[in-house]
């Protein structure tokens, strides 16, 4: 009976009925570092992967706290699809992911292109572009590379540069901003 409740509804089930009507995104803000110390609000994320085919579109923060369920999922949703290595990522990354895709008021998910690289993968990326860092923040699940067809890569640079939470990469070129929890800085064009 584990995550029942006493109507016989399980907590997904709660928390999807929930969504569905009262799903307030990240609140636009000037720093993430109140963002990330506010309470109050309902964090969602909705994504998918072209090379797995699987989406998610979900509540993963309410209230202060982040959903258990919620983060395994992310978890695997951002494994490195390469090796199936999965490694527990930086809800950091995630909030300013969720933030910056309230900045840009669309509905669309994102395209997650990488998320956590395994050492090996990252390796053989290295060995064919000179953009991959040798010790990349997506080896730590703290990065992620993200499209959105709606949006411009300089759109989506300038609502991550907005939250103040860490690195943003603009990469013109291949059509995709990197997002990381790390030093805030930024590049690209």
């Amino acid at each position: 009976m584990t995550g029942m409740s006493s109507s016989g509804m399980t907590r997904r089930a709660l928390l999807g009925a929930f969504a569905a009507t009262a799903v307030t995104a990240a609140p636009t803000f000037a720093n993430a570092a109140s963002f990330l110390r506010g309470a109050g609000d309902i964090r969602r994320i909705k994504m998918y992967s072209g090379r797995t085919g699987e989406r998610i579109d979900m509540i993963y923060w309410i209230e202060g706290n982040y959903i258990p369920d919620a983060v395994n999922e992310l978890n695997y949703f951002m494994r490195d699809w390469r090796t199936d290595g999965i490694k527990t990522i930086d809800m950091r990354t995630v909030d300013i992911m969720a933030a910056s895709h309230n900045l840009l008021d669309v509905t669309e998910p994102y395209m997650l292109l990488s998320g956590y690289r395994s050492p090996k993968t990252n390796a053989m990326l290295r060995s064919r572009s000179r953009g991959v860092a040798k010790n990349s923040l997506h080896m730590r699940g703290q990065a992620a590379d993200l499209r959105l067809g709606s949006r411009s890569v300089h759109q989506m640079a300038k609502a991550a540069i907005a939250c103040n939470g860490g690195g943003v990469g603009r990469y013109s070129g291949s059509n995709f901003v990197h997002m990381d929890c790390g030093q805030i800085r930024s590049w690209g064009a």
